[in-house]
């Protein structure tokens, strides 16, 4: 199963903050993901000149297709970048995970998350779109869907309908699979219209955390999940720490969240994601494939970042390998 990403191609900048004392003054909600101007960019960057910051490809689509790739499945990621050094950086780090990029390029700046970390493992995104947000609909191609059998999406794409409608007809048409991932609850609150076309027509895979569910269905995630999965053929509520459920055909599994110290939640979601569909590309069952999710967003949050080193993917990959195993044998 191959798999192909659609989302906003961000460099992420991150850095650890010693308390939340800033948060104020620039302006942000601490956890939450919020869209920043040129002049708040400036001063984020003010800050992050007495910190030690870390640099890597990301973006919700981009950390996702990523992980599917180092797991050994085929990906491809579409995107928007500026002709500058975190444009660069952006297509050679995706490349470097495997992932076969078709990023269109123009003159604008690059879009960066600003990631701010706290002592608590939380992270709090100031992100400046730049570049990845003047991508259009009449950019789009059947090239760039061709050969591919998901199309992932992050739900940060709803604020341009064009867009992302474009992409699941496209991706329809050359019977490609849609997943979507609902990205923040804020995004679903404000754009609830166009989010349930996509549900209720486009999308065969869901995404959403408990925040994100209850703003769509405002229901508690079990309730959540069995409404999400009448509308499309497998549901999923990430709950954190307490795990996921699963829906499909009016069958509900509950998978317990891998116990891990946290250290950057950064990217947890979206790792989720990759290993619930590098499940489904091993046809596990379902409870295997969330298992495979949880052990991945487990593992992330012990790392600044989204991006693990080659060490711990073949540490991951000999534990998934033993869990399908384990499974077929049964």
């Amino acid at each position: 199963m191959r798999i192909v990403g659609l989302g906003n191609a961000l460099t992420d900048v991150l850095a650890r903050l010693r308390s939340d004392l800033c948060f104020d003054e620039l302006g942000l909600l601490k956890g939450g993901m919020q869209l920043i101007d040129e002049g708040r960019l400036l001063k984020i960057m003010s800050l992050f000149e007495s910190l030690d910051t870390t640099l890597a490809s990301g973006g919700s689509a981009a950390n996702a297709v990523s992980g599917v790739t180092r797991m050994g499945v085929e990906g491809g990621f579409i995107g928007k970048v500026g002709r500058d050094a975190y444009g660069r950086f952006f297509r050679e780090d995706m490349e470097r995970n495997g992932v076969k990029t078709s990023l269109i390029e123009c003159n604008r700046a690059s879009g960066c998350a600003m990631t701010l970390i706290t002592p608590d493992g939380e992270r709090t995104f100031g992100t400046f779109l730049g570049a990845a947000a003047t991508l259009g609909a009449d950019e789009l191609t059947h090239e760039m869907f061709a050969g591919y059998d998901v199309l992932h999406i992050e739900g940060y794409l709803v604020q341009d309908e064009a867009l992302i409608l474009r992409a699941v007809q496209l991706a329809k048409e050359l019977g490609l699979q849609v997943s979507f991932d609902m990205a923040s609850y804020n995004v679903v609150k404000e754009n609830h219209h166009i989010i349930h076309t996509l549900v209720e027509n486009y999308v065969d895979i869901l995404f959403a955390n408990e925040e994100e569910a209850m703003a769509y269905a405002n229901e508690e995630p079990r309730r959540a999940v069995e409404t999400l999965a009448r509308h499309c053929r497998i549901a999923i509520v990430k709950c954190g720490a307490q795990g996921s459920f699963i829906g499909c055909d009016g069958t509900i599994v509950e998978v317990p969240a891998t116990p891990e110290v946290r250290v950057d939640s950064t990217g947890a979601g979206d790792l989720y994601a990759s290993g619930f569909l590098y499940g489904l590309s091993q046809n596990c069952s379902l409870r295997l494939c969330g298992e495979i999710g949880s052990l991945l967003a487990g593992r992330v949050i012990k790392v600044i970042g989204t991006k693990m080193d080659d060490e711990i993917w073949a540490e991951i990959k000999l534990k998934v390998a033993a869990m399908i195993a384990e499974e077929r044998r049964h």
